[in-house]
């Protein structure tokens, strides 16, 4: 228990690469599945990740990796929406 606290620690601070990819909002960057791109582009021994998708790798991508998965897969629909061109307006509140 006390393992899988530290790995999850380690994990949220050095950062979720889909969480960055969103905030980047670069011009011409990919969106579907931007974050677990991201992560396998620095795993690979990717140079520029600033250039190519707006921010940086996170410090442990193989940490990172499968949590970005899960959370562009559950992202899928919006981000297809908007690599197709659709706009949607989202309002919360009252």
């Amino acid at each position: 228990m006390k393992r899988a606290l530290c790995v999850g620690l380690l994990v949220t601070a050095t950062g979720c690469a889909t969480v960055r990819t969103l905030d980047a909002n670069q011009p011409g960057a990919p969106v579907v599945y931007a974050g677990t791109r991201l992560d396998l582009y620095a795993i690979n021994g990717g140079c520029c990740a600033g250039d190519r998708f707006g921010t940086e790798a996170p410090r442990y991508p193989h940490l990172d990796l499968p949590g970005s998965m899960l959370l562009d897969t559950l992202l899928l629909p919006l981000s297809a929406l908007t690599a197709l061109g659709v706009m949607f307006n989202a309002r919360g509140g009252l």
